[in-house]
């Protein structure tokens, strides 16, 4: 196949989908260049910029430690649960500011209270 007319993202894309499991970060995008065999002068500003378009295509998913697969071998279940965690740490936070409020009132009520009796 040739690869010399193809997005870098679709070459990582192709390679992820044959290979079928997560490949570690550099592996994947010197395979992707040396597939689009475009000329390259500086091969870490290569490396970077692919690394740039993999993370900003939804398509891939950083699986952690430098190995990248895709979003598509991710479970459901995985991507539900950042939101239910991310939901359920906005509802704990929202009592915590009412307690915070009420005690506030609390000290300022108790303030009151000490305060004449103090001048006497």
């Amino acid at each position: 196949m040739d690869f010399t007319q193809q997005l870098e993202v679709d070459i990582a894309y192709f390679i992820l989908t044959k290979s079928g499991e997560p490949i570690y970060f550099k592996d994947l995008i010197m395979d992707v260049i040396d597939k689009k065999h475009k000329p390259v002068q500086s091969l870490s500003k290569a490396i970077s910029e692919v690394y740039t378009l993999l993370n900003m295509d939804s398509r891939f998913h950083h699986m952690g430690k430098g190995v990248w697969g895709l979003t598509e071998w991710v479970p459901q279940e995985v991507k539900r649960t950042h939101a239910v965690a991310t939901t359920a740490t906005k509802a704990a936070k929202k009592p915590t500011s009412k307690r915070r409020e009420k005690l506030l009132e609390e000290i300022q009520e108790h303030d009151t209270i000490v305060k004449p009796s103090d001048n006497e």
